[in-house]
């Protein structure tokens, strides 16, 4: 009696698959789909790399140039040197100190006030009814239509006579200018501050209301703690708006000493020594997006968390 030899177990394993088992409850493994038709999105994705961080590199290399010229710049640097950072700071004909500490201070208070002025907007848009409250809001959101632009003769004008009465508000101040700013600070900011009021569930106020408190209270002691993340969404696009703001600074502020950072650096593209300063004009743009890089890896949490809630309703 002859013994068959048993099967090769790599065939009854092959032979499994494709029949589907012994009790056929098995399916075919569908084929893997090939890499080849998504290639471009790649490629795609790299050409957009590249196209953003072509000025960036630029203005490094710019920046760290010895030379410090327009000429002799490259996309990469020749060199290292932190000539042009000394030369701007040591330059007395071009403060870039005062210009620096200009700005911050008009987008650091610019920006809280542009908070409490459309907080305290959108949480009375947003809780209290009252006759215009539907007008007020579709007014808010018409005005965003027209240009400001259209305003600045009349802003010049204006504060030019304020400044007769106030000089501390006039022009060439920095408490002029941010009370300039201020007028534009319930724009859509209102709009994306009631958005997320309105997530936060109203009979948290009706149980407060209920204990004696008053909408003032409620405001600053509860709603405001709720709403941090909207909060400070709002305070990162004020303050970057602020901070590199030029059309309305460079109308208001004339003296070299009042000037911000976008208007004095502004002034070393013109004249005949653009191309002997544009070392220092690179450096001194490396050194301004510092703050708005800072704030945006702090509170990128927050920032996601404002716009994502706060565009539910």
């Amino acid at each position: 009696m002859s013994v068959s030899p048993a099967p090769d177990p790599s065939v009854v394993a092959a032979a499994t698959e494709t029949i589907g088992g012994v009790d056929g409850d098995k399916t075919p493994a569908k084929p893997r789909r090939g890499s080849g038709g998504v290639w471009w999105r790649h490629g795609l994705a790299l050409v957009a790399v590249a196209f953003a961080l072509f000025p960036i590199v630029f203005v490094v290399s710019a920046a760290l140039n010895p030379a410090g010229s327009l000429d002799t710049t490259s996309l990469l640097p020749g060199g290292f040197s932190m000539g042009n950072v000394e030369a701007l700071f040591s330059d007395k004909a071009r403060p870039f100190a005062t210009w620096y500490k200009n700005s911050l201070i008009i987008a650091l208070v610019g920006g809280f006030l542009s908070v409490f002025i459309g907080a305290c907007a959108a949480y009375a848009f947003s809780r209290l009814r009252f006759k215009g409250r539907r007008v007020g809001l579709m007014a808010l959101l018409l005005l965003q239509m027209f240009p400001a632009l259209l305003a600045f003769v009349g802003l010049y004008i204006t504060f030019s006579r304020i400044g007769d009465v106030i000089p501390a508000f006039g022009l060439n101040t920095t408490l002029g200018l941010i009370l300039v700013y201020l007028g534009g600070a319930m724009g859509s900011n209102v709009w994306l501050l009631k958005g997320y009021f309105d997530t936060v569930p109203k009979e948290l106020d009706e149980a407060a209301m209920v204990d004696g408190a008053s909408h003032a209270r409620i405001f600053f002691t509860m709603t405001l703690r709720l709403v941090t993340p909207i909060l400070v969404t709002v305070f990162m696009i004020a303050f970057v708006g602020l901070f590199g703001e030029f059309m309305l600074a460079s109308i208001f502020l004339t003296d070299k000493d009042a000037q911000t950072l976008g208007v004095g650096l502004w002034g070393m593209t013109k004249g005949n020594e653009r191309n002997a300063l544009f070392g220092q004009f690179a450096a001194g743009s490396v050194l301004s997006s510092i703050p708005i890089m800072v704030l945006y890896l702090v509170f990128q949490r927050q920032l996601v968390g404002g716009l994502t809630q706060g565009s539910v309703k």
